[in-house]
């Protein structure tokens, strides 16, 4: 009696181990999981989704235009009921409205907060606020300096400046004066542009940045300013334009002097494509896409869904020159006149961007 009792307790034993190792197989699992959750993301919150749109300003037609991929990346999420409400806010260019924007945003408890950033440093303690509540917080375009977001989406605007710097050298065959314009100062996306130009610029010493202006990204700013830097600068070889619209700006301020025009680099503005082709100006420009905007909504609710994405999406740049300028030029009148003509989106596009 005594054996079969060891017996049975031997068995139980064994079946008690194997319960436990099951349990801590499971229990590593589900850990693995959980650490293979996105940033910011507790697996709390169920569609459908409240998503914030804290825009830093609504002015310039790019971000009417983003504004635009925005909302209509929304109403197919809505259609799919994955989305309920989008919550938009516009800081007018203030970097402190925004963070109170965001903070409202926060105590509404939404689910998503997407950000284009006024500052790079001083959203960094409310959006870190977001992440810590569980509120998925994708940054794309002028980004954050703070790693705790969900994602940060945009396309790489040191090699954006590196690039257009190189093309300016080989026009000017590595010897010339030129204009720098960028966009605000203190915004990444310009601010990183400048910084990627400038290991091109020192190491050709031939070309000589005799000045540059920060303006903001609408023609009629950079056009005054281009005026007032040709009354003070009688030789320009070629305009180093860090944005599509700054680039628009430059070509009708020479218009308007009567100075030829130069080489000229810039973005996929439709008013400088078509400056740009109507001139036959020498040209080189790439593209910060619109739908920047609906990608970054689509990996948000990714995200919430508890889906992995990655901390950084890099999106290609293209490059548009005189061999591809007629394909954007062929498209122009599906966009406003002061808008930019960009390339077309889908989910299958968005689902490989997020894989890599």
């Amino acid at each position: 009696m005594k054996n079969s009792e060891n017996s049975i307790s031997a068995s139980r034993r064994r079946r008690l181990l194997a319960g436990a190792a099951a349990a801590a197989t499971l229990l590593v699992l589900s850990t693995g999981s959980a650490s293979a959750a996105a940033n910011c993301i507790k697996g709390d919150r169920k569609a459908p989704y409240t998503i914030g749109w804290a825009n830093i300003y609504s002015v310039p037609t790019w971000m009417k235009q983003t504004e635009g991929t925005i909302t209509a990346e929304v109403e197919e999420l809505k259609k799919a009921g994955l989305v309920k409400d989008l919550m938009i806010t516009d800081a007018q260019g203030n970097a402190q409205t925004q963070i109170q924007h965001i903070q409202s945003m926060i105590d509404a408890n939404v689910d998503a907060i997407v950000v284009i950033a006024g500052s790079s440093t001083a959203l960094d303690r409310v959006i870190s606020d977001a992440c810590d509540k569980g509120i998925a917080v994708v940054n794309f375009d002028s980004l954050v300096n703070t790693d705790k977001v969900t994602a940060k989406i945009n396309t790489d605007s040191n090699e954006w400046g590196a690039t257009a710097a190189k093309w300016m050298v080989s026009q000017l065959g590595g010897k010339g004066k030129i204009i720098v314009m960028n966009g605000p100062a203190g915004i990444s996306v310009s601010d990183d542009r400048r910084k990627g130009a400038q290991p091109v610029l020192d190491a050709n010493p031939g070309i000589q940045v005799i000045t540059e202006t920060n303006t903001e990204y609408n023609v009629a700013p950079a056009q005054e300013a281009m005026t007032s830097l040709l009354f003070a600068n009688p030789e320009i070889d070629g305009v180093l334009s860090l944005g599509g619209a700054l680039s628009a700006g430059s070509v009708l301020a020479f218009e308007r002097q009567g100075r030829d025009q130069v080489p000229t680099t810039g973005e996929n503005a439709r008013q400088f494509l078509e400056l740009w082709k109507e001139k036959g100006l020498k040209g080189w420009a790439t593209m910060q896409p619109n739908w920047l905007g609906a990608l970054s909504v689509y990996t948000a609710v990714q995200a919430l869904q508890g889906k992995d994405v990655p901390a950084f999406v890099k999106v290609p740049l293209p490059v548009i020159d005189d061999s591809s300028i007629g394909s954007y030029l062929s498209r122009a009148d599906k966009f406003p006149a002061d808008g930019y003509i960009y390339s077309d989106y889908d989910k299958a596009l968005f689902d490989k961007l997020l894989s890599k």
